[in-house]
């Protein structure tokens, strides 16, 4: 089967590194693949569950592609968590697919689309595995590496173990090795339901000898960590932070409340003040850290006295990088039967103050940065903005802030010394004092 395919990818880093291995198995295949949907003959749409609104985009998107039909589009396979929690519901209801898959089910992607050209419509949701080689579709100097899947913290308002089931850490031997086989690459982002759990499900935590291995490689420059949960940041993996220079000095570290008693109705584990406990101590340990979080909004029964306390914690806290996202009532989640729950133009409007705080507070951290030289690693270049476009340590890729940078020339992948001259409340603006192994001018 010599096909070209595209895919379109919905929803987080970890639904990426899935339509990563199902890329590599149409590389294993030999068949090409495109970036433009339109050129494709097989498209697939790698679908996001988690909320009400993704669920309606990845429903809306595979509708749009069906349009492509007129054209070169053969086949369309829908993949990822929407058939993973909802293939009964779906497979009968969104004609537009021709082959459905489950999260896990890359290795199943040519014997289904064999089956849909022989005039099947095909459900192979849960029939194959992830599969092995990966096609990278982030810049090639910054990879994701998705540690486990599932997870087991059972948040009241959350359908991940519904959709991924329990945790499952994948093996530290087949970690290493997928690492290796990355290449050369800057920024080795590890991602999961939960990192910090690393290794729990099989008796012991193994989060920070996984660090400690990796850091150990010759091809792996620096090491990001997201979705830490609060109450796994243990001393050790304080002291991994802080000791490690192949660590970047950056936590992501999802919150999701600040008020013990909304807390306690999530699920979570924390309290208000062991948050605050755990920032000053982060900050104290590794005074150059960043740390980012988020936070749900109109939870159910949360009073404006709850909100307006979240919204002072934010002062206390001073995150360097927040995100907020209104309450979505999901059904089959034990929230989505508490009383109380919230009209949406109340939560949207928390969200936007919860967002206004933020701003502020961003924008002063970001405008300590004007005429000061800041460590940039280009992502490339900003067509729009006719400049380049990278990241500092203190900002993730594709989800907190950038810095846009005037320069003569520069390369993707480099690291560069950026004079910032300009702030605003999510990014910075400078331009570069010198090129990469040559010293900065005098004064």
């Amino acid at each position: 089967m010599q096909k070209v395919f595209g895919m379109i990818s919905l929803g987080c880093d970890k639904n990426r590194v899935d339509g990563e291995r199902l890329l590599g198995e149409v590389r294993r295949h030999g068949c090409p693949i495109t970036d433009d949907p339109e050129q494709a003959q097989v498209l697939i749409v790698n679908t996001c569950a988690f909320l009400n609104a993704a669920r309606k985009e990845a429903i809306e998107t595979v509708i749009e592609g069906n349009s492509l039909r007129s054209g070169n589009l053969e086949k369309i396979v829908v993949t990822g968590c929407l058939p993973e929690k909802y293939i009964s519901e779906l497979f009968p209801a969104l004609t537009e697919g021709d082959v459905f898959l489950g999260v896990s089910d890359a290795t199943e992607l040519f014997p289904a689309l064999e089956r849909a050209y022989a005039g099947e419509r095909v459900n192979a949701v849960g029939t194959g595995c992830e599969g092995g080689g990966r096609v990278i579709t982030t810049p090639p100097h910054l990879k994701y590496l998705k540690i486990a899947d599932g997870c087991f913290n059972h948040c009241t308002y959350c359908l991940i173990p519904s959709i991924r089931g329990k945790y499952r850490s994948y093996p530290m031997e087949q970690l290493i090795a997928e690492a290796q086989s990355l290449g050369p690459t800057q920024e080795l982002v590890l991602v999961a339901q939960d990192t910090t759990r690393y290794g729990e499900d099989t008796g012991e935590n193994q989060f920070v000898a996984l660090l400690k291995k990796l850091s150990e490689l010759d091809n792996i420059c620096h090491i990001r960590l997201l979705y830490c949960y609060p109450e796994v940041v243990t001393d050790a993996l304080i002291a991994e932070v802080r000791d490690n220079p192949k660590i970047i000095k950056y936590l992501d570290i999802p919150l999701q409340h600040s008020e013990d008693r909304i807390l306690k109705l999530m699920g979570r584990r924390g309290t208000r003040s062991e948050y605050l406990a755990l920032i000053a101590r982060l900050r104290r340990e590794i005074p150059q850290i960043a740390l980012r979080t988020t936070f749900i909004a109109g939870f159910p029964t949360e009073t404006e006295e709850e909100h307006a306390a979240l919204t002072e914690f934010l002062r206390q806290a001073q995150f360097e990088n927040c995100g907020f996202f209104a309450y979505s009532r999901e059904e089959g989640t034990p929230a989505y039967r508490l009383k109380g729950q919230i009209p949406a133009r109340i939560k949207e409007r928390r969200v936007r103050a919860l967002y206004r705080v933020q701003e502020q507070i961003s924008q002063n951290r970001l405008s300590a940065f004007v005429g000061r030289t800041v460590k940039v690693l280009c992502d490339g270049i900003d067509y729009e903005r006719s400049c380049f476009v990278g990241h500092a340590c203190f900002q993730a890729y594709d989800v907190d802030g950038k810095v846009f940078f005037n320069a003569p020339r520069a390369e993707t992948g480099t690291f560069y010394d950026v004079l910032i001259d300009r702030a605003d409340e999510a990014d910075l603006y400078g331009k570069v004092c010198r090129e990469p192994g040559r010293p900065l001018p005098r004064a």
